[in-house]
This record gives C-alpha cells, structure tokens and sequence, in this order.
C-alpha cells in the first residue's frame, strides 16, 4: 500500500474518531487500521499532525459551507462568511468536546502557523480576489497577506475561553474585520448612537 493511501486511510479514520468526540489514541487506531505504529508514523507523522490533519480538512468543510450560503457582496460577504464559520465552529460539538479535553494541543494546532491557518488563510484570500476581481472590493494589499490578516483577528476572538477569556468574541472580530476592509454597512452599526436599545451596542468604539 502507498503513502498516500495510508496517509488517507489514517486521516479517514482519525475523522470518526475525532467526529464521535472520543480521543485519539495511536496505538489503538494503529489497530483498526491493520498495522503497527511505526507503519501509521510514517504514513502521517506524529498525533499532532494527524490531528492537524483532520482540522484542516474540517476547517475546510467549514469556510466550503459559510462561502457558499453567504449572502451579499464585497466586505458585506466577507463578513458574512466569517460570521458562518465562527459560528459553526462555537456550534461545533466534537470540536467543543475536543477543545475541553485538550485546550492547549489545540491552541498549538489553530494559532501556530500550521496546515489550519493555511487551509483558512487560503480559503479567505480565494474570496478577497474574487471579490477584487469582480471589482466588489478594494484591497490596498495582496489578498493573501490580507487573508492571513483577518484569519488570525477572528481565530483570536473566536478561540477566547481557550486564552482566558470568558466566551468567543465574535463581534468583535467581526468589528475588527470591517474596519480592516472598510464595511460601510456595519460601521454604521458601530459608530457612536447607532444603537438606541434595539440595536447592537458599538464593540470597539469608544463611547
């Protein structure tokens, strides 16, 4: 068998482990998969790389999910694909299950320049250049400086209670972001007064 249908043998079945929300053990995948643990190293390096594995690939699945169904155009649909995949990554239950049980594996996985950041940071700057293309958005930087950029903005707010803080701050990220890209739309939501008890309370202007 090949290296690279072992290593998507592994990743396969590394998946439904991580899916169930149990951990994953090495040896014992090692063992459904029919070989011994140096077999499965050498198809896919250590478990921090199997993991990473997994998460990029569901990392991927999830921008694929929040760039199809966003609506909009320009700053407003990049926002809004933030917006999808934050939220599906609070919403996630075996990515809460896994972050519970091992927060710092994860912050060293998702915050660390690695196979998740690269997966998200290229997902955002295909849609910054569609955008640029298309010419719906004005970009001052390259889309893949700027991609990485907001990536690491949102992946900061949204992995908080991991670093201290109380929840995700989804808000703010999405704050952050509009101003990053100049989004019309929700400055006006954050300038002072905007909001008069119904409306969303400004994040990061000062009142």
């Amino acid at each position: 068998m090949g290296s690279r249908t072992g290593r998507r043998r592994a990743i396969d079945a590394a998946t439904q482990v991580y899916l169930a929300g149990e951990p994953l053990d090495m040896s014992a995948l090692a063992g459904e998969l029919g070989v011994g643990r140096a077999t499965l190293y050498r198809w896919i390096g250590n478990r921090d790389e199997l993991l990473g594995a997994v998460l990029a690939e569901a990392t991927e699945r999830t921008y694929r999910r929040a760039i199809d169904h966003a609506p909009g155009s320009g700053a407003e649909l990049i926002l809004a694909v933030f917006e999808g995949v934050m939220r599906s990554v609070v919403a996630s239950a075996p990515l809460r299950a896994f972050t519970q049980r091992e927060p710092m594996v994860f912050i060293r996985l998702a915050l660390m320049p690695g196979a998740i950041e690269s997966v998200s940071a290229r997902a955002t700057a295909a849609v910054l250049a569609r955008e640029q293309a298309a010419g719906r958005l004005q970009l001052t930087v390259a889309p893949e400086v700027l991609g990485g950029a907001l990536v690491r903005i949102c992946d900061v707010h949204l992995y908080a209670p991991l670093l201290g803080g109380d929840e995700p701050e989804i808000e703010t990220a999405l704050d952050l972001v509009a101003l990053v890209l100049g989004s019309s739309a929700r400055l006006a939501e954050m300038s002072p007064g905007a909001a008069d008890g119904a409306g969303r309370s400004p994040t990061i202007v000062a009142p």
